[in-house]
């Protein structure tokens, strides 16, 4: 417990010695990573306190909390209302107890219906995270997770393809053989499925992995993705300046500790080149459904990054996975899955 208070009395300082890196009023404070939803909601709230008393505050400001289906329960959800937050996110990834034993998570899909039944009792603006692409599931197992996830009418959610990490036990098993992941094919059929039941449904594909109603788009997203500048607080959190520099926290909570003891910051960073800003805005621009805008392209990166889009897009457009409208450059429904290869094809290496 010792060990806690102290991490949190590092994080106010750090936010006090970055005060001047923020040079407009918040617009958006996220709790992510790790198991936020294991913060005591008093340390939450007197960390909220000392951000307002520390920096010019947004009168539309987002809070969001990353919340386990586990950790839900109405005391909470009571303390997170009175500590100011007004979004949460509810990392469900899938209504079958199959795919979360697979996925090594701790709750149950009962677990998750309940706390889904709670969290809208609460809350108006909330959403919920699931994965598709899971060994074993078919259209039918991720139309069923969807219908589900509806039965709660969300303002928002957030699908993502299941992605192999090293050292888990499902990287080892897939590793070895002993999980076959599905077929890229099959994937691909779980991704079209999602976006054409949740345009028929009214919500908006805002972006590759993200649906929401009108006014519920995340704040916090829409900034990520807009390149935008974002402070991240705390050990392991990143960084970016919304021009060229990127920064990380060292990840080591005792190290972290122990320099803003010392009144010092323990970070890295590193620049970027235009080549990398520019391929960095090829990958986000197309995920977005704005698209990228060749004005921008040639306003920020230079009229040579302009021409070179407008020479490597032509087999793209050829192949029917991109189209020109106006002056942005989207990706077709039909080669919606395909956007990140898409993007690589555009970079400038």
């Amino acid at each position: 417990m010792q060990a806690q208070s102290s991490l949190w009395e590092a994080m106010k300082k750090e936010l006090k010695i970055r005060v001047d890196e923020v040079q407009k009023p918040l617009e958006s404070i996220y709790f992510g990573g790790g198991s936020p939803s294991l913060i005591p909601s008093k340390e939450l709230n007197l960390l909220l306190e000392d951000i307002h008393k520390t920096f010019s505050i947004s009168n539309k400001l987002e809070i969001t909390v990353e919340v386990n289906p586990d950790d839900v329960e109405k005391n909470y959800l009571e303390e997170l209302l009175l500590a100011g937050v007004n979004r949460l996110s509810l990392g469900v990834q899938s209504f079958f107890d199959e795919d979360l034993k697979l996925m090594n998570r701790v709750h149950s899909a009962q677990q998750s219906e309940n706390a889904l039944e709670a969290v809208a009792n609460y809350f108006t603006n909330y959403t919920l995270d699931l994965i598709y692409g899971i060994p074993k599931s078919t259209l039918e197992s991720w139309n069923q997770n969807l219908n589900i996830a509806m039965q709660y009418d969300p303002p928002h959610m957030s699908a993502y393809a299941l992605t192999l990490e090293e050292k888990t036990v499902l990287h080892h098993a897939v590793k070895n053989k002993n999980i076959l992941m599905i077929a890229e094919e099959e994937v691909q059929e779980q991704y079209n499925l999602l976006t054409h039941k949740m345009s028929r449904l009214g919500y908006v594909n805002y972006e590759f992995s993200n649906f929401g109603k009108t006014g519920f788009f995340s704040v916090n997203n829409q900034n990520y993705w807009n390149g935008m500048p974002y402070m991240g607080i705390g050990p392991s959190a990143h960084s970016f300046d919304g021009v060229s520099i990127r920064s990380w926290n060292i990840s080591n909570n005792h190290l972290y500790t122990k320099a803003l003891n010392q009144g010092k910051l323990n970070f890295e960073k590193e620049v970027l080149t235009t080549k990398d800003r520019y391929n960095e805005y090829i990958m986000t621009g197309l995920r977005k459904v704005e698209g990228l805008s060749l004005d921008h392209i040639n306003a920020h990166f230079g009229s040579i990054y302009g021409q070179y889009l407008e020479d490597q897009v032509n087999r793209q457009l050829g192949l029917r996975n991109l189209y020109w409208d106006g002056d942005s450059l989207k990706v077709h429904q039909q080669a919606k899955f395909l956007t990140d290869g898409i993007a690589a094809d555009l970079f400038k290496i």
